[in-house]
């Protein structure tokens, strides 16, 4: 009933939002009244047990999905808040409204005596620089889910999406020479300025978002090392119902096993393969640092190629 609920609201806002940009004035109101709420009736809810933060384009959205069909998990306002990249100027309180009340968790934890966990999943979360901090400042004790996906795919995946959605213009390669230009100043950017939110480097860099040993350092500087569960993207994808139950066993949820385990937002085109010296390129880009990664993680990953 939540889930249903929380899709009318979402999508109700989602019908407005076009037609009153219109209208700057209205707009602005409206803006204002629902921060004005947000300021009220932000300490009503609960906060995420845990995050999914990533990587992009590795399966984050599939095992939403799943969890969200678990009965001790609680469906959010939206899977991407993107607070703590994005909108965190906006404070804590706009940020609360996304999860449910407390006065629901009392009800269903003390009278029905089921779990109830809720969560954000926010892909970009990995790569934000300033991301692990302010999500140990709001709850310390959080959870943390990644999905890495051999770096590669990921990032001719990522490039693939926004080619064929037509927001990407340029062959792959092309967008790699750019990346080189952009992506590594905005990104310092972002990492000098707290404030500062770089878009560009999150449309443009396809590569540096698949460097994940760099960002998992950062995250867990800040968090302990128990607090992850780090998952390979191709055995979730090979065999989805015993990776979502290894996930369910790092949150304390019982066994539960879903009728289909439907890949989410799969993508119906299929690309054509990398130019044979574009991937000896990336191979020799992703070497070391796949190495590192390993040694970090403690095991080594067995990542087949497009």
């Amino acid at each position: 009933m939540q889930s249903e609920l929380n899709q009318i609201s979402f999508n109700t806002i989602e019908f407005l939002r076009p037609r009153l940009q219109k209208y700057p004035k209205l707009h602005n109101f409206t803006i204002s009244l629902h921060r004005i709420y947000c300021n009220l009736t932000g300490f009503l809810h609960v906060l995420p047990d845990f995050y999914i933060i990533g990587a992009a384009k590795c399966g984050t959205s599939s095992l939403y999905d799943y969890l969200m069909q678990h009965p001790g998990i609680q469906p959010t306002f939206t899977k991407e808040p993107r607070f703590f990249d994005k909108y965190y100027e906006r404070g804590f309180n706009w940020y609360k409204v996304n999860f449910p009340l407390k006065f629901h968790k009392i009800l269903v934890t003390k009278f029905t005596k089921k779990n109830f966990l809720s969560c954000d999943a926010t892909p970009r979360y990995l790569d934000h620089p300033h991301a692990p901090q302010r999500i140990k400042k709001l709850t310390p004790n959080s959870k943390l889910i990644v999905l890495l996906r051999n770096p590669i795919n990921r990032a001719y995946s990522n490039y693939n999406m926004r080619f064929n959605t037509g927001a990407e213009d340029l062959t792959f390669e092309k967008a790699i020479e750019r990346e080189k230009k952009l992506g590594k100043t905005e990104f310092e950017k972002m990492l000098k300025d707290e404030n500062y939110y770089s878009r560009d480097y999150y449309h443009y860099s396809y590569i540096d978002r698949s460097i994940y040993v760099n960002k998992l350092k950062r995250w867990m500087e800040v968090f302990p090392k128990e607090q992850f569960l780090i998952l390979q993207s191709e055995k979730f994808f090979d065999d989805p119902s015993k990776v979502y139950n290894q996930v369910l066993k790092f949150l304390n949820l019982p066994k539960w096993d879903l009728e289909n385990y439907e890949q989410f937002k799969k993508q119906k085109h299929i690309p054509p393969k990398i130019e044979k010296n574009t991937l000896n390129s990336l191979n020799e880009i992703f070497q070391l640092h796949n190495r590192e990664l390993f040694n970090l993680l403690g095991k080594k990953y067995e990542w087949r190629e497009l």
